[in-house]
């Protein structure tokens, strides 16, 4: 499977042949997520998710991508409860919430097919959770409800696509990186993400910012550095993570050196 799936360890596709007396229970066990620092978003999360994360663009191989950070170094997963059975936090992004399901997309880029990661814990013969086929060898009415989530989701992913090629060729993103000093001096950071330079934002021609305004990519535009405020936010259950007697950190975001 493809390094950008992150979490996937062994994607199947869904068969009868293969599947018929398989459960899946999901929505108790986050323990796939526990050593991700970051994950893809789509545009249309931006809203909910600038309430609690910072939103910020990563550069793949070939493609310009929006992400949320959960923690402050790599592996490090701020938003899991201590037994990694519960989300913390109130918006949970569909990259997550998706899992343990995904479509592969075949070689010509024509067909999708319903996959499910084998190695996830919630997969069971135990009758736990959702049945994946009923007793007539049809989909159950869970998976018929998860298609269409699902199609959203692939849907979403190729508009935001879009939004990104846009935003790459009006040259508005710029490195950035996320400092965190303790009271005592010491010094961590975390980089390798990109960020909306606001004064080349804010000098675009009138025709441009139209038509940002008019295709609602200006308002993610500023919900995204509206969000880089929750840099503040991963100091706070930094801290909670440390012993009492800690110092305490603040975060400051700065421009990556050149």
């Amino acid at each position: 499977m493809s390094k950008q799936l992150l979490i996937y360890e062994n994607a199947t596709p869904i068969t009868v042949e293969r599947h018929a007396q398989w459960s899946v229970e999901v929505g108790s066990d986050f323990r796939f997520a526990q050593h991700l620092n970051s994950v893809p978003l789509t545009a249309v999360e931006f809203s909910a998710a600038a309430a609690e994360y910072p939103i910020v663009f990563t550069q793949g191989e070939e493609t310009i991508a929006p992400a949320v950070i959960l923690g402050l170094k790599g592996q490090q997963n701020f938003f899991l409860s201590a037994d990694q059975q519960s989300w913390e936090a109130k918006y949970i992004p569909a990259f997550i919430r998706r899992y343990p399901f995904v479509f592969s997309l075949s070689e010509d880029q024509k067909t999708f097919t319903l996959c499910l990661d084998e190695s996830f814990p919630g997969f069971n013969q135990k009758d736990r959770g959702q049945k994946l086929f009923g007793a007539d060898g049809k989909p159950s009415p869970y998976v018929a409800n998860l298609l269409p989530f699902l199609q959203e989701f692939e849907a979403q992913f190729a508009r935001t696509r879009t939004f990104c090629r846009n935003l790459d060729e009006l040259e508005l993103l710029e490195p950035m990186h996320a400092e965190m000093v303790s009271a005592t001096g010491e010094k961590s950071a975390i980089s390798g993400f990109m960020c909306v330079n606001r004064e080349k934002l804010k000098s675009l021609s009138g025709k441009t910012l139209a038509r940002l305004a008019a295709s609602d990519e200006l308002e993610l535009l500023y919900t995204h550095l509206y969000s880089l405020r929750n840099f503040e936010n991963l100091k706070d259950r930094l801290s909670q993570q440390k012993p009492a007697q800690t110092e305490p950190v603040v975060a400051k975001a700065s421009k990556a050196a050149k």
